[in-house]
């Protein structure tokens, strides 16, 4: 039997499981026979790598049936073994188990992006059933990690290793696994920037090679300061931070490696919560406190569970050190995370669903449109550093560095999110950008008449937030794009003389296999499926003779571009411009051609653009509406000739603000000893008043000649 199966075993003997040692070779045995003759990048037989993931599951502390599924992880996927097979030999749990990992599997889609975004949305799903999932991965990845190097392909080694620092490793620290952590983003730091690095790695050996003290006698002077303070059986031990984030903090601060302050960590580990305030007390008395450092994570614990006290210290031998002081129980959780208090036998601690983070992550995924928005809105939410805030009633909110009222409300409840109004931070009315810093206490003003505003998404940060904001604004873009597709198809099907009646509809509803009514017209609105289409499925049945058809005739009106001007014809809400081929000004005949994405597109009726448009069933019949408001105003484009002489150009603006009118803008086309051509935007109320400034401008002398383009 091999010696690294015979360690493994004799592992989760010293972790007191009930190890049923059968079951256990079984699985080895099963895992041999199914990889067979694979090899790994490294030259050494497949079945190593799942030997070493159970190994790590192993050191975790973890139960046999995942240990299992760690040898078993990837049979399903790259042998001929099934998940039949599976539960038949070794039960429904285990099988479970290696389903969910099996369904990570690489997917053949259109981009590595694109397949990274599906695999961290089949993940989150996975492990929101069986928390295990995420475990079992980890570890995996780890190995996988720990053996990158004998990947040939440089592309792929880097895009394995940004995987991990943006995905893996933020979810080994939402875990709480630090040490896990630690070493997958060591590693992939080492692939992505190895320059960087070894640049980082070299400055800390010469520091620690040059230093007037060591690590041990820093240590050794730290227990002497808590044995004055009676705190004999306090453990001491020290680490420097690690390459990637001295780097990372390097960047965040824009500092020098030299101006750093905390590249060495200490901890001290107590017996319970008294003594590690006691022993702050003795290190603070000690040592000159370093201000704006300490940090109590006891009373505001992580949302991974960590729990530590964090102070920065000039101490022994002035060195500037970061002291953290918790208990042996909060030092196993700051290590192994929720491996350290692993529940065997009770399946509630498997469900990935008592997780508040993983509860956060699958209501982006709900809200989500596609993979890629659900991928970026959870790096928002598990990337940034945390900032506590308080509700009036006293409650926690626990959001990301840069959260803002929005963010609050949302953390709150989604429909509050979706009703602020105002805020109050500290007593205080506040824009609902404000940036929230610890400890503030925010009330949350809200309306129902107040829905999310597409402005929030610039400033919010959490992916909850982003999500909510981003689905209303979908719900609300298909329901004008219903609307303009119904009006699209009521008027092809009275120009091609059809009844459109409920069966006709059904019929196309059906054979384009749309949902429902209303997403054939969404459909047809934004373009995905054209008129024609519709009116093809229609045929010789919805053919009649030239009458009204039996709707009653649309109409709508819209306002755009401000609310002093109002198009009829157009569909509320949808986004309007105006045409900078023609520059329609009120009075003018309209139309507007729809393109999908774009909004409404206004254009005058003997605009060449509008001529050339190929889709006629994506141009609208408009008409201005209301007199537009005497300030509101429109720019129309002028092309004129005038005499080169002194002067020319201050008659011709002089001319121009007399009637009223506003030069926004000024070109020279062309200009010779006796000629100026110019083209000259000028901001008028509407078609007439730009009449007006011509009729005045083709009064001067000067004037060759003038007219509209």
């Amino acid at each position: 039997m091999n010696r690294q199966f015979e360690e493994l075993l004799d592992r989760l003997k010293l972790n007191n499981l009930q190890v049923e040692e059968v079951k256990l070779r079984h699985a080895y045995e099963f895992c041999m026979k199914a990889h067979g003759s694979q090899l790994r990048a490294s030259g050494d037989p497949y079945y190593t790598h799942p030997l070493a993931v159970a190994q790590i599951l192993a050191d975790l502390n973890l139960d046999q049936s995942t240990v299992i599924t760690g040898l078993l992880h990837d049979t399903v996927e790259d042998t001929l073994a099934t998940l039949d097979d599976i539960e038949e030999q070794f039960g429904k749990d285990i099988a479970g188990l290696v389903d969910g990992v099996t369904k990570l599997s690489q997917l053949e889609l259109q981009s590595e992006h694109t397949k990274q975004a599906e695999n961290l949305r089949k993940l989150v799903l996975a492990m929101s059933t069986d928390i295990r999932v995420l475990l079992v991965k980890l570890a995996d990845r780890l190995h996988n990690m720990r053996t990158l190097h004998h990947v040939s392909s440089v592309d792929k080694r880097k895009r394995v290793a940004r995987e991990t620092i943006e995905i893996y490793a933020p979810l080994a620290e939402r875990m709480g696994m630090q040490y896990l952590k630690d070493e997958l983003e060591d590693i992939a730091f080492g692939v992505m920037n190895p320059d960087a690095r070894e640049s980082v790695q070299s400055r800390l050996s010469f520091l620690y090679e040059n230093a007037d003290y060591t690590v041990e006698a820093i240590i050794d002077d730290i227990q002497r300061v808590l044995k004055a303070g009676h705190l004999e059986n306090a453990e001491v031990n020290g680490r420097q931070k690690t390459p990637y984030s001295i780097w990372k903090k390097m960047q965040h601060k824009r500092v020098a490696f030299e101006q750093l302050s905390d590249i060495m960590a200490f901890r001290i580990v107590v017996g319970d919560v008294g003594n590690v305030y006691q022993a702050l007390g003795a290190v603070h008395n000690a040592y000159l406190v370093l201000p704006g450092r300490f940090k109590d994570y006891i009373s505001t614990p992580k949302p991974n569970g960590y729990q530590s006290l964090h102070t920065g210290l000039i101490g022994p031998f002035n060195s500037r050190i970061e002291v953290q002081i918790r208990t042996k129980d909060m030092h196993l959780i700051a290590e192994y995370g929720i491996a350290s208090h692993w529940e065997y036998k009770q399946e509630a601690a498997h469900d990935g669903r008592q997780y508040a983070w993983l509860r956060g992550l699958l209501d982006i995924l709900d809200q989500a449109s596609n993979p890629e928005e659900f991928l970026e809105n959870t790096k928002l939410e598990m990337f940034q550093d945390q900032v506590f805030c308080f509700t009036p009633k006293g409650d926690l909110i626990q959001l990301p560095g840069g959260a803002t009222p929005v963010d609050f409300a949302y953390a709150v409840h989604s429909e509050v999110g979706n009703h602020i109004t105002a805020s109050k931070i500290n007593g205080r009315l506040m824009p609902l950008r404000t940036v929230l810093n610890n400890g503030d206490q925010v009330e949350v003003i809200t309306s129902k008449t107040q829905n999310p505003s597409p402005t929030w998404e610039r400033f919010v940060v959490t992916g909850k937030a982003r999500s909510h904001i981003r689905k209303f604004i979908r719900q609300q873009r298909r329901e004008q794009f219903s609307e303009l597709g119904r009006s699209m198809l009521h008027k092809a099907f009275k120009q091609a003389h059809f009844d459109i009646g409920e069966k006709i509809l059904r019929s196309a509803v059906e054979q384009l296999k749309q949902g429902a009514l209303e997403e054939l017209y969404a459909s047809v609105g934004e373009g995905t499926i054209s008129v024609q289409e519709v009116l093809t499925i229609a045929g010789p049945v919805g053919k009649v003779e030239p009458i009204e058809p039996k709707t009653k005739k649309i109409k709508h009106s819209a306002t755009s571009e401000g609310d002093s001007v109002s198009i009829q014809g157009l569909i509320a809400g949808m986004a309007v411009r105006y045409a900078g081929c023609c520059h329609p000004l009120p009075g003018d005949r309209i139309s507007g051609i729809v393109k999908t994405g774009k909004g409404i597109t206004i254009h005058t009726v003997d605009c060449d653009v509008l001529k050339a448009f190929s889709d006629p069933n994506r141009v609208l019949d408009l008409s201005w509406g209301k007199t537009p408001d005497e300030n509101h105003r429109f720019v129309g484009r002028l092309k004129a000739t005038f005499l080169n002489k002194t002067g020319s150009l201050s008659s011709f603006s002089t001319a121009i603000s007399k009637q009223g009118g506003n030069i926004a803008n000024i070109k020279v086309t062309n200009r010779t000893p006796d000629f100026w051509d110019i083209m000259i935007d000028v901001e008028v109320r509407d078609a007439e008043h730009l009449n007006l400034v011509i009729a005045s401008v083709r009064t001067l002398s000067i004037t060759n000649s003038v007219e509209r383009l």
